[in-house]
C-alpha cells in the first residue's frame, strides 16, 4: 500500500462545541506518528467509544480525533524488532481513541508498545469478539481467582450483566464451573433468556438496586464483577459474604460510592480495582492467552454482533440509551 493511497475512517471533528462524526478519505501520510503501521480489519464497540462518538463526558479533547479503543489486523510496516511486516496484532486501551487515534479506520499507525500479538486460537475477528470488554472481564475473573474465591465457593454475581463485560464475565465464570447471579435492570425481561444461554444460573432484578443499601444487607454472593458503580456497587458490597471479593471495573451508574466502611471491617470483604487501559503488557498478554484457550468453548456467536463503519454513529446512541446487548465488532472494510 502507498503512502498516499486513500482509506476509509471514522473521524470526530468540532463544530461550535458539538462533536461531529462521519466518515473522510485519509492517507498513510495524514496518520499520527509511530513505529507500527497496522492493516485494521476489525474495530469494536465499547460504552467509552459510544460516550465519545455522541459527544458525551468529553472522552474526546484534541479534535480531529479517529475514536476507537480496539483494533486488530496485520503489521503492514514496522521499525520494531518484536512486531514486522505480516504480523497479527491487537490493540486495546492506552488512551488509544481518546488521547491518540484508534481503531475506527482501515489503517493506523500506533506505537509497538501498546501492542500484544494475537494468542494462538484467535484471529482478528476473534480478538474484537473479545475486545476490551472481553479482555476486562478476564481481567476480574482473574483477581476473583487471586483472591482465593473458587467455583463450588457460593454464587458470583455479575452486574449489567447484559453489556459487553457483564456478557463475557457471565460467560467466562459459568464456564470455569461458578454458578452465576446476572444482575439486570427491571424492565429488561427480553434479555433474560439471553444470560440464561451465556450460563447465568439466576436473573437478579428488583427496585431496591435504585436505593441505598444498609451498611449490611443479608449475605448472598461470594465474589462479584461490577460494571455499574455507584449504589449498585454499594449494595453488592454489602451483601456480600464473609471474606467475599468483589472486581469492580465500571461506572455507568455513576462514579459515586454511597457506602460505609462495614463489609470490610466486619465481614472481610475486598474491594479489588480492574483497569485494562494501562494495564501492563505480561498480564495482558496473560489474559489474552486465557482468552485464546477458552474462545471455543464460548458463545461469542451469540454475544458478538457485527456492523460496519457507517453504522458506528446509530449503534452508539442505542449504546448510550442502554439498549444494547452482547457485544458489537465493527468490520472497518464494510
Amino acid at each position: 500500500m502507498k503512502h498516499d493511497d486513500p482509506f476509509k475512517a471514522l473521524v470526530l471533528t468540532q463544530d461550535d462545541g458539538k462533536t461531529k462524526c462521519g466518515l473522510q478519505d485519509l492517507t498513510i501520510a495524514r496518520l499520527p506518528p509511530g513505529d507500527v503501521t497496522v492493516k485494521v480489519d476489525y474495530s469494536s464497540l465499547n460504552y467509552k467509544d459510544a460516550m465519545a462518538v455522541t459527544g458525551r463526558g468529553r472522552i474526546v479533547r484534541d479534535f480531529p480525533m479517529v475514536p476507537g479503543i480496539d483494533l486488530a489486523g496485520t503489521v503492514l510496516e514496522s521499525s520494531a524488532a518484536d512486531y514486522p511486516a505480516g504480523a497479527p496484532v491487537v490493540l486495546t486501551g492506552w488512551s488509544v481513541g481518546e488521547r491518540f487515534w484508534g481503531g475506527y479506520t482501515q489503517v493506523q499507525r500506533v506505537k509497538s508498545e501498546w501492542l500484544v500479538p494475537l494468542a494462538p486460537g484467535l484471529d482478528s475477528f476473534k480478538a474484537m469478539a473479545i475486545g476490551t470488554a472481553g479482555l476486562t472481564a478476564m481481567l476480574c475473573v482473574m483477581e476473583i481467582e487471586a483472591a482465593g474465591v473458587a467455583p463450588g465457593a457460593g454464587t458470583v454475581l455479575v452486574t449489567g450483566a447484559s453489556g459487553g463485560v457483564g456478557s463475557v464475565a457471565v460467560a467466562l465464570l459459568a464456564r470455569l464451573g461458578y454458578r452465576v447471579a446476572a444482575l439486570v435492570q427491571p424492565g429488561r425481561e427480553s434479555v433474560h433468556p439471553y444470560l440464561t444461554s451465556l450460563g447465568a444460573a439466576e436473573i437478579v432484578s428488583g427496585p431496591e438496586w435504585a436505593e441505598p443499601p444498609k451498611p449490611l444487607e443479608n449475605q448472598r454472593w461470594a465474589a462479584a464483577v461490577d460494571t455499574v458503580g455507584a449504589k449498585v456497587l454499594a449494595r453488592v458490597l454489602a451483601s456480600m459474604e464473609y471474606g467475599g471479593a468483589v472486581a469492580a471495573c465500571g461506572l455507568a451508574g455513576g462514579a459515586d460510592l454511597p457506602a460505609t466502611v462495614m463489609p470490610f471491617i466486619l465481614r472481610g470483604v475486598r474491594l479489588l480495582g480492574v483497569d485494562s487501559v494501562m494495564c501492563p503488557v505480561s498480564r495482558r498478554r496473560q489474559a489474552w492467552e486465557r482468552l485464546g484457550r477458552v474462545y471455543e468453548e464460548m458463545p461469542f456467536g451469540d454475544i458478538a454482533v457485527t456492523a460496519g463503519l457507517g453504522q458506528v454513529p446509530q449503534l452508539a446512541a442505542r449504546l448510550m440509551a442502554g439498549n444494547n446487548r452482547g457485544r458489537y465488532v465493527i468490520d472497518v472494510n464494510r
